[in-house]
């Protein structure tokens, strides 16, 4: 790989690669050592091709989340099974991994913007705004759905199809059509455990001692012609376990409790 050589976005490989070390290092302990981090599926990681493969996920912080997905990818491609022991497996990270985030989250403060670099794909999201919903729904942006193209075909996409990290919202309707028109392999991820372990921006540990669960699913079978873009749309929300029927088998007591610690969370920068 050539010093200075870029991805199809213009970053240089060699300053992603050292990011995706540095961060890598710094943030293991947070889920292995100061929590553990409980795996299930890296088999089918390993099972995927190079490119085209999107995973969905529900959301839980706003970092935490994804920086645990790049440890576990990279973790499982290495041939560890099912877990994160010994951090040299970001020696060699994948170098084509992007994920989906929100523009004006992904421009507040340095960090985020650091962090950007290492395969954030920025997009202005048209019901929301500065974590509010909005009822004047902006047009989708065509270079969104453009870059996350690119991205497919270069390599591996994460996105949070619900677009918030609050339980149970609706799957955008968006993710539906990127699969119906890119016909991705598309992989669902259930995880469990982040909410209580950090902040709403996952940059601030907010307990120790927690176990985080990561469960990697077998690919959604997809007919992504005849399948409609509300049918897509329910087997996302099964997939990634946030469909309303879900809620009936949640006790009442523990969903107060979650509400609960969503407030605790908040925390200003």
């Amino acid at each position: 790989m050539g010093l200075f050589k870029r991805n199809p976005f213009g970053h240089i490989l060699f300053i992603k690669k050292w990011l995706i070390r540095i961060f890598g290092g710094i943030t293991h302990r947070r889920y292995r050592g100061f929590n553990e981090l409980q795996i299930d599926g890296s088999e089918i990681i390993r099972s995927l091709p190079d490119t085209n493969v999107l995973f969905i996920s529900n959301h839980q912080t706003y970092f935490a989340d994804v920086v645990a997905m790049f440890h576990v990818f990279n973790a499982s491609l290495s041939g560890r099974e099912d877990n994160i022991k010994n951090v040299g497996y970001l020696w060699q990270p994948k170098m084509n991994i992007y994920y989906v985030a929100a523009k004006e989250t992904m421009r507040a403060g340095l960090l985020p913007r650091i962090l950007s670099y290492v395969g954030a794909i920025s997009v202005e999201r048209t019901w929301r705004a500065k974590g509010v919903d909005v009822t004047e729904k902006r047009d989708v942006n065509p270079n969104d759905t453009e870059n996350i193209k690119i991205a497919l075909n270069d390599g591996w996409v994460i996105t949070f199809p619900q677009g918030t990290t609050k339980s149970f919202k609706p799957v955008r309707k968006g993710t539906a059509h990127i699969i119906k028109e890119h016909r991705p392999i598309v992989v669902p991820i259930v995880i469990d455990g982040f909410r209580r372990s950090f902040d709403k921006k996952g940059l601030r540990m907010k307990k120790k001692g927690i176990l985080q669960s990561f469960i990697i699913k077998e690919p959604l079978v997809i007919d992504y012609d005849n399948d409609t873009i509300d049918e897509i749309v329910e087997k996302v929300e099964y997939a990634i376990e946030q469909h309303p029927s879900f809620l009936k088998v949640i006790p009442s007591e523990e969903l107060k409790v979650e509400e609960e610690l969503n407030k605790m969370r908040r925390w200003d920068y």
